[in-house]
């Protein structure tokens, strides 16, 4: 920009009031940016509560399922040899004992002779067969893929229950081809036999299995075997989940004549706190738009007045205290032991939750569930603070789109003023210099009037 120098002629400081001048011509914009940023408050306390609407969300989610409301605990002698989980269909008060005689494992084998190299050509070509359980499957080996490669890849494309790979043992021969079944009921065999031809010179040689050498496999295939309370239990998975009603065992190491005693229970404290979280969310919210409130003439904040807010609040209130009509003997939270206060949020009395929770677990499962395919206490906040927290039709939502059109608006308004502010700042600037101009011909003429007077009165002196 260039630099204005004023007030030459006039003797006054142009251009401190042009600025002046400006300052209250820019006025209208200062008061358009300072609503542009109390909407952007408004648009960050809204987000926040929004926040707070789907934190109170996350917290109940569990508190609608049954599951969660008759949670058990399982607990261990040992994790030696096994770990457990429960689910709300395991007995309470109720214990077992296990003896893990074996685990579900699959048949391995490995070549009992190593090679030196396994991309090199060197097996004789023919026929591989090998026996899966009782039924025999022929493999081609050509001189095409008669390495240790080719004919792992062959094996694995032949699909038929063994996988094939290789391993390094490290030594001057290190690579052997491990064979792997994919079922623990099925054993296999491998027979070399047919591989004759070729120009190569190697072959497979002796399996450590079964199908007509002596030595065993390095794994035998065999299923899970337990005892649970005397009973032999066998299994195709290390993983049993029907061997005791709502109780998944997972095998870990077997041991003949140890035995792990299992004892199932309600978990009140986990099923308390879940509870418990409840009032954490609710209060969160409540907090929240209490803060926003004007009380007695007092406090406020930026969602002051609005009915969006306080429409909320009331909502959740009125379900707060509406009583659910149920088969149970609860038909609210207050007998739970949820206790309004002052300011609207919650408190819990832990003495009367335990008592709930001990003497009537299963009506307060009804009450917050729901029985017979009807929702629960649970379920309708659910879907309240779903449609509140909704992305397409939510309260920030809408909110949202409205802040920001009137912001675009704003922004409009700020553009279109500014241009006309840097043409009037032209035109006042035009209007000085005219003045600065015509002040300064003015003075020349007096000057020149001036002299003239003194000369004429010189004349008359003489």
């Amino acid at each position: 920009m260039a630099i204005q120098f004023g007030g030459l002629a006039t003797g006054m400081d142009t251009n401190s009031i042009i600025n002046k001048l400006m300052n209250l011509e820019r006025m209208p914009i200062a008061n358009i940016e300072a609503d542009k940023k109390w909407m952007n408050n408004r648009l960050s306390a809204f987000t926040k509560l929004d926040g707070d609407l789907h934190s109170f969300l996350d917290s109940i989610k569990n508190l609608g399922k049954a599951d969660t409301l008759q949670k058990r605990s399982v607990s261990l002698s040992t994790e030696d040899y096994m770990t457990a989980s429960v689910s709300s269909k395991a007995l309470p008060g109720t214990s077992y004992q296990i003896e893990v005689q074996s685990l579900a494992q699959v048949q391995k084998s490995v070549s009992q002779g190593g090679f030196s190299a396994k991309d090199s050509n060197s097996f004789h070509t023919g026929t591989l067969s090998i026996t899966v359980g009782t039924e025999s499957h022929d493999i081609e080996i050509t001189e095409d893929n008669n390495s240790l490669e080719g004919i792992m890849q062959a094996i694995n494309d032949a699909d038929i229950g063994v996988k094939a790979g290789i391993i390094n043992d490290g030594s001057d021969d290190p690579y052997r081809l491990v064979l792997t079944g994919q079922n623990v009921a099925t054993d296999f065999s491998l027979d070399d036999s047919g591989l004759t031809g070729g120009s190569g010179t190697d072959t497979l040689g002796v399996f450590e299995g079964p199908g007509g050498t002596t030595n065993p496999p390095v794994q035998e295939a065999t299923r899970a075997h337990v005892q649970i309370d005397g009973i032999d239990i066998y299994s195709d998975s290390n993983t049993l989940t029907e061997a005791i009603p709502g109780v998944t065992l997972d095998l870990v190491q077997a041991k003949t004549g140890e035995t792990t005693n299992l004892s199932v229970s309600l978990d009140k404290e986990a099923i308390k706190s879940t509870i418990e979280k409840f009032a954490d969310g609710y209060n969160k919210v409540v907090s929240f738009v209490t803060g926003q409130s004007v009380i007695d003439g007092k406090g406020g904040g930026v969602l002051s007045g609005d009915s969006g807010i306080n429409s909320l609040k009331r909502h959740l209130q009125n379900m707060l205290t509406t009583p659910f009509d149920n088969s149970g003997v609860f038909t609210s939270l207050s007998q739970l032991g949820f206790e309004t206060q002052k300011d609207g949020t919650l408190t819990v009395n832990s003495e009367t939750l335990s008592k709930a929770v001990e003497e009537n677990l299963d009506s307060v499962t009804t009450l917050l569930s729901g029985e017979d395919g009807k929702d629960g206490l649970a379920k309708q906040f659910q879907d309240y603070l779903e449609s509140m927290t909704s992305s397409s039709t939510g309260m920030l939502q809408g909110r949202k789109t409205s802040i920001s059109s009137s912001i675009k608006r704003m922004d409009n308004r700020i553009e279109t003023m500014e241009a006309r502010l840097v043409q009037r700042e032209k035109t006042l600037r035009k209007q000085f210099t005219a003045m600065e101009t015509l002040v300064s011909g003015m003075n020349a003429q007096s000057s020149f009037l001036g002299q003239q007077m003194a000369a004429i009165s010189n004349m008359m002196n003489r």
